[in-house]
């Protein structure tokens, strides 16, 4: 994929092979994943075959995650980007573009997670055409509640996974 977007701090890349070790840092955070199923990673290559099947995506979609790079120093912070949901059903949904973000913890509580969603919601909408986007986050993740609010997204309801675990449904419309 060509595209490459950026923000006044970050650059908005696909995600590659190399970024693999500073993914790997991310995931195998147990901090990172008190809202992500409990399940952090334990061995590098549950990150490559991450990067592999978004690569599928950026393949058959067009879209998927992209590598959040920190301009002033290079430093992958994480991910961020627009994936068209086709592989499982959340919330009685299937085929829908979902927003989300994922960043390092030691990256957490500097806007970056906000300024990366305007980015990508701008190219969504203007560019994508993406008529509703939707998102979804673990209910008590105040965190990320708080940045999907901030960027406008709507609280549509809450519900409960598989797991009994009980998750936000948010939306945003853009009128084309």
């Amino acid at each position: 994929m060509d595209l490459v977007l950026e923000t006044p701090r970050l650059i908005l890349r696909e995600m590659r092979h190399e970024d693999a070790e500073a993914l790997f840092e991310m995931d195998s955070n147990p901090n990172v994943h008190t809202y992500l199923w409990q399940k952090p990673c334990v061995e590098i290559q549950e990150v490559y075959d991450y990067i592999e099947m978004v690569q599928k995506q950026y393949q058959e979609r067009g879209i998927g995650r992209f590598s959040t790079i920190l301009k002033e120093t290079g430093e992958l912070i994480g991910w961020t980007g627009i994936k068209f949901v086709n592989d499982h059903v959340e919330n009685g949904n299937t085929n829908f573009y979902d927003y989300g973000y994922r960043l390092n913890e030691k990256f957490w509580n500097k806007g970056y997670a906000t300024e990366a969603s305007k980015a990508w919601l701008k190219y969504g909408f203007n560019t994508m055409k993406i008529k509703t986007m939707n998102a979804y986050t673990h209910a008590q993740n105040g965190a990320s509640n708080h940045v999907l609010q901030k960027v406008g997204f709507q609280f549509i309801e809450d519900y409960p996974d598989t797991h009994g675990v009980t998750w936000k449904w948010w939306q945003l419309h853009h009128d084309i």
